[in-house]
């Protein structure tokens, strides 16, 4: 069964003014995951698409989406896919691929429909694309590694570059996934905003007892929003997004814009925040 939720982009003006419940309606996607289904948020960020596919006795196959407005989902799109479950398949264009826990699949533009094999839990996120480009399988050892933060500010970190321009080509879409050393807690801190892409985090690896308090808005008009494992969140161009949890967790980002330099950020200072 496919579902699809659409989020349609809100200004800071507006969102100014949102209590909780606003917030969550206009930027949080939870719900994900549910045997046997696959359920989509289509964004008006950059038109992309976050979701989750579980399969459950039996195999699911993302093709037609009508948001799209194209007979099959990649016909002018690129796909990432992070797979959050056991060892399973992931079948596009002829060819079967393997994913374990942690590895991360790019499909590029034409590759068809995509048949997502029992076992996995898989996280996927869908940006508009101009050309084809070959499909790659990314093991976490093949990753780009930035070491940043350290335990005395509780954000000592390894950022892992899976659909990032040092690992691998694509249209638009780059993507990866934080994990947090050693107690540390503060993901993307000191915040930063950056114009000309919008992000989208998702939360997983928290155990259900614990949350991470998201916090977005522009840098003098902050507000948060309390995440549960396995949610999604999007940041518009113009918000901070950073986060901070009770407990150990790990975030897949993934962006869409006008660029693919990670590099493209404007930091917010300290002593900016509100």
């Amino acid at each position: 069964m496919l579902t699809v939720r659409s989020l349609y982009a809100v200004s800071q003006a507006e969102t100014k003014a949102m209590d909780a419940t606003g917030l969550r309606d206009n930027f949080h996607s939870g719900g994900l995951f549910a045997p046997g289904e696959i359920r989509l948020v289509y964004t008006h960020y950059d038109r992309m698409i976050v979701g989750g596919i579980t399969p459950d006795n039996g195999d699911l196959t993302l093709d037609a989406v009508k948001e799209c407005g194209t007979e099959s989902i990649l016909d002018r799109r690129e796909i990432g896919i992070l797979n959050v479950g056991d060892t399973a398949q992931v079948t596009a264009d002829g060819a079967a691929h393997s994913l374990n826990r942690g590895d991360v699949l790019y499909l590029g533009m034409g590759a068809g429909p995509v048949t997502f094999g029992t076992g996995g839990r898989f996280y996927i996120v869908s940006t508009p694309a101009h050309r084809a480009l070959p499909a790659k399988l990314i093991k976490i050892e093949q990753a780009g590694k930035v070491k940043l933060g350290a335990p005395e500010t509780a954000n000592d970190r390894t950022i892992y570059q899976f659909i990032h321009p040092d690992v691998m080509e694509s249209c638009q879409l780059v993507m990866g996934y934080t994990m947090f050393h050693g107690g540390s807690v503060w993901n993307t801190m000191p915040a930063h905003v950056h114009d000309r892409r919008m992000e989208a985090y998702f939360y997983f690896d928290l155990a259900d007892d614990n949350r991470v308090f998201h916090f977005m808005g522009e840098p003098d008009e902050t507000r948060h929003i309390v995440m549960r494992n396995e949610e999604a969140v999007i940041s518009p161009p113009w918000s901070i997004h950073c986060g901070c949890g009770t407990g150990s967790y790990t975030f897949c980002w993934a962006m869409a814009g006008d660029n693919v330099d990670y590099k493209d950020v404007e930091m917010v200072a300290m002593e900016d925040l509100r």
